[in-house]
């Protein structure tokens, strides 16, 4: 037995209307679930979700960060927060969506462990670009490629990766809107976001990854481990931009029970939760820090005692900077005065 609930939404137009939008509301089977149906007001899911498989995820996303984290305090790398935090949102979208399993009609549930779902990644895409970035400072003699210093490349990526996320959250954030046209913006907006984030996986991959390679020389470890790193590096772009196409492609056959992109779990598990967790376990394998070690493995940072000389610096020149004008001011009175 089904219900219709209906919403009253109104606009303009050159004559006064209302529009009046209908739903059915259906009776939830085993566990809350509701087949997928765009008319459907309490369907929030696009598949029946497996309580095993999206539990597995969140073991293996819990365990790479837990890893994460030991590595970071080990190897003292501060910029490791931001893969930290990918991690993390990871298996929080995993817990959410094995909670969901057993709770399908619990909107948050849904609406968190999709959101979730799709913005962790982003966090990974920014660590990776960082990384290449730092691998730039540290193992190239002049500190920059495509003549763009290392510093400056991470903060222009980084930024694109800003852009992606804000895109994605945009769509995501309508997931718990059920009006179909606002659906629909979801996967235009998902699209945009990831075909986005695709050029900079891209351009990254073959300018920085074959600078490095192709200049060992910096490295403080062995060629071996430099080259070790660089194939890591590479190979996360790869498994990155599997996930970046699949989301590229996920919206094209339609919002409809025919599209088995959006139908069956079986390829988000594949298609993303699968390359994020293999990323974040290479990560794991070469970390990092195994290569960037010793002077110039981070970008200059000012210590206190230097900070407080430029603060001094700046303070100083301010105050010669005012005793100037006010001299200047004093000797235009002083002529005025001498011409009057």
């Amino acid at each position: 037995m089904a219900t219709t609930t209906i919403s009253h939404g109104s606009y303009l137009t050159s004559t006064s209307s209302t529009v009046m939008a209908s739903c059915t509301t259906a009776v939830p089977g085993m566990h809350g679930y509701v087949p997928f149906d765009p008319n459907t007001c309490n369907s929030n899911y696009h598949f029946y979700p497996s309580f095993t498989g999206n539990l597995a995820f969140a073991t293996v996303f819990g365990l790479s960060t837990i890893a994460h984290l030991i590595e970071a305090i080990a190897f003292r790398k501060k910029f490791c927060w931001v893969v930290i935090m990918g991690g993390a949102w990871e298996t929080g979208a995993f817990i959410a969506r094995a909670l969901g399993s057993r709770d399908q009609q619990e909107e948050q549930f849904a609406f968190w462990g999709q959101l979730l779902f799709i913005l962790a990644p982003l966090w990974v895409n920014a660590f990776v670009y960082m990384t290449v970035a730092r691998m730039v400072h540290f193992g190239l003699a002049d500190k920059q490629i495509w003549n763009i210093k290392a510093t400056k490349l991470t903060v222009l990526f980084v930024w694109i990766d800003v852009v992606c996320f804000l895109v994605q959250a945009g769509g995501g954030g309508m997931l718990s809107n059920k009006d179909e046209p606002n659906i629909a913006r979801i996967g235009t907006k998902n699209t945009s976001g990831a075909s986005l984030q695709q050029w900079p996986n891209e351009g990254f991959n073959i300018g920085d990854v074959g600078g490095i390679t192709s200049h060992r020389g910096r490295f403080e470890d062995s060629e071996i481990l430099n080259e070790l790193m660089a194939r890591q590096v590479t190979a996360n772009f790869r498994v990155l931009q599997v996930r970046t196409i699949y989301r590229l492609i996920e919206f094209g056959p339609g919002l409809n029970g025919d599209n088995p992109l959006l139908t069956k779990e079986i390829y988000p598990f594949a298609l993303d939760a699968f390359p994020m967790s293999l990323a974040l376990i290479m990560l794991n394998a070469m970390h990092p820090g195994l290569v960037l070690r010793g002077k110039d493995s981070e970008f200059p940072s000012l210590g206190r005692a230097e900070r407080t000389a430029v603060r001094r610096q700046k303070k100083k020149e301010r105050q010669q900077s005012r005793t100037t004008n006010s001299t200047r001011k004093k000797s235009e009175y002083i002529r005025m005065e001498h011409i009057g």
